[in-house]
This record gives structure tokens, sequence and C-alpha cells, in this order.
């Protein structure tokens, strides 16, 4: 996450039926085809050789985790590749899946002339977002033809040293995947990059958004006005957890900086798992809630003055699954994933 550690999905056997009546299952939706999908996991396997022999660093890993000391847990370059290898894949395929289904309210938010699709991945280190961006992306670029379709630069921001993962995910995703020699013609024709130069730009800051130095705040900021669609995937229910009034202040930052029409999205683990204890009470607040109270109602009455709302609530689920094709493959154990989301769009602030 982007001050340095997450907690892994929530873990699900692979076939485990949904009991749960609101919840919702990925193939209920419009999905994305099968062969991009495997296609990101590839990306994955070819980039962080994922095996049985880190078996005993993902104890580790998770030990770390458990502990919530996520300084160690992140603290190794050996633990990031084990821990993206691990939890990044199946969330990379639902991350597409979220982005292929808020297609309709992004779109309303437009990019200007050659202006590049900027997204702010914050606590994006672990490569999940950047694979679902970059397979959702090409979606497009299919879709467009020989029409113009714009530049995807994906801005990640971590506390943790993520660089080198994300760079070899890039990579991948830039390069065609490599072929067995008895690969036929039309295989080899047809093999190629994901994604482009053209097509993508990825940058990394290595911050800790609750804390960022005043050097790193302007860069930062920069981004975040720039950006068409912030995301924080299972970040900000963490965000809360260790400090609720910096993460108030950083929301309401992101308030001022995004422009109309820009949008916000958080997926977070569902129920119980986005509580947090507000200033050590024993009465827990749902992460939605308090997500809802600085975005929505606190900005009504800012020193400001407005009356107005500066965002408006597009989507909100307390509950959905998504689940991995039985068809994917992968060198280890990937697992399916039930996550709440919330989108929100940045309104005018003349009124809305």
């Amino acid at each position: 996450m982007a001050r340095g550690g997450r907690k892994p999905p929530a873990r699900t056997a692979r076939r485990e039926r949904v009991t749960t009546s609101t919840s919702k299952v990925n193939d209920t939706l419009a999905s994305a085809p099968p062969v991009l999908q495997q296609r990101c996991l590839d990306i994955f396997k070819d980039a962080l050789k994922p095996g049985f022999e880190d078996k005993d660093i993902l104890q580790e890993v998770k030990g770390h985790l458990y502990d919530r000391n996520f300084a160690a847990a992140f603290g190794k370059e050996e633990y990031l590749r084990v821990y993206a290898s691990r939890w990044s894949p199946s969330r990379a395929l639902a991350y597409l899946q979220v982005f292929q289904d808020m297609d309709e309210h992004l779109d309303s938010s437009p990019v200007q002339g050659d202006e590049p699709l900027r997204v702010v991945c914050i606590g994006g280190g672990a490569g999940g977002e950047l694979v679902g961006l970059a397979g959702r992306h090409s979606i497009r670029k299919t879709e467009a033809g020989d029409g113009y379709h714009p530049k995807l630069h994906a801005i990640l921001v971590d506390m943790a040293a993520w660089s080198g993962v994300t760079g070899s995910l890039l990579k991948g995703i830039m390069s065609a995947p490599e072929l067995s020699k008895y690969a036929s013609q039309a295989k080899k024709d047809a093999n190629k990059a994901l994604l482009g130069g053209e097509d993508l730009a990825m940058d990394f800051q290595q911050q800790d958004v609750l804390n960022i130095d005043q050097d790193a705040t302007a860069v930062f900021e920069e981004a975040i006005m720039q950006a068409r669609l912030a995301t924080f995937m299972f970040t900000l229910n963490e965000l809360y957890s260790t400090s609720v009034a910096k993460t108030q202040l950083l929301l309401a930052r992101l308030t001022e900086l995004m422009s109309a029409g820009a949008c916000l999205l958080v997926v977070d683990s569902p129920g119980s798992y986005s509580t947090v204890s507000v200033n050590g009470a024993d009465k827990q607040y749902p992460m939605q809630w308090l997500l809802d109270h600085t975005l929505i109602a606190s900005s009504r009455s800012r020193d400001s003055g407005t009356d107005y709302a500066r965002w408006e609530k597009v989507v909100s689920d307390d509950s959905r699954w998504f689940r991995l094709p039985e068809s994917m493959e992968y060198p280890i154990e990937l697992e399916n994933m039930r996550y709440q989301i919330h989108l929100y769009r940045r309104l005018s602030d003349v009124g809305g």
C-alpha cells in the first residue's frame, strides 16, 4: 500500500460457491476476453517467476503481514517479488473487470486533445493496477482500430520500493511473450506485445502519502491535478487504520486538486474487514461511512463556506465477487476476490 504494506485478498477457495444473496459474480457482467486474462497472468509469470520454491519466503511474508509489521513484510526485494507474484495476478484480473465495468462512468471525463489518460494509483506498487489498466487499455485500442485513442499514463504511488517489480511488469506488458520453438508460423505472426511505448507510460513514486516530504509534494500534487482517475485499491482502509485524521486531510487535498469530471475509485475488503476505530474509541466506523463523510458531507461545510457537494457517488456496492475463470493457468494457486467498490465523480465548484 501507499505506506508500505497491505493485507492479502480474502482467502477464498477457487471453487467455493457464493451463498450471500447480495453478492455479485463476475460472470454476470461483461467479462474481458479469456485470452486477454491469460495474457495478463502470463505477464506476472514471465516477469516474476513464481514457483513452489518460494513457499518459505511466502510464509515469512505472511507472518510479517499477520503481525502488521509492514516495514519487514515489504523491506526486501525478494519479499516484494514473492508478494506480487502471489497476490497481484488475481487482483489484476479483478481490476481489469472493475475498469471495464466502470467504463460508462469514466468515459464521461474525457481527455483533451493529445493529453494522455492519466491515472494515479495510490498504493499501486504491487502491480495489480498497472496490469489491469494495461489490459483494459488494450481493449480500448482494439475497439478504436485505426481511430484515435489516448495514451495511458499510469502513476503508481507506494511507500515500499516497488520500482523493480513495476519495471519488470512494464517490460512484460511491452514485450511479446516468448514462444516455443515449435510454435506455428501463424502464432509467431500474431505474437506481439500487449501495449507499445506509444500506448503506455508509467512512473513510480516511492512516497508515504500520509507524510509526504516537502520536496516530493509538488510532484505528487501535479500528478493528482492532471489525473482523470485516482484509485485506492485495498489501500484506503489501511490508511484509515494508520491515521483517520491524516487520511481525511489527504482526501480533502485530493478534493482541492482534482478537476471537475475526474473520478475517485475505492476498492477494499467488505464488511468487518473495512472498519476502523476512531481516536481509540471502542465504536467502529465503516470505511464507507468515513469516506462519504469526508467527500460528500464535509465538503458542504468547509471554511470556504461552500454549500454544494463537491463529489457525487456514481457507483456503490458493499459486496462483489470476482471469480477466476476455470480455464486460467498459473504456476501457483490463485484465489477469488470479494470486495466493496465505490466510485465518485468530482463536481464543478460553481455549484455542481
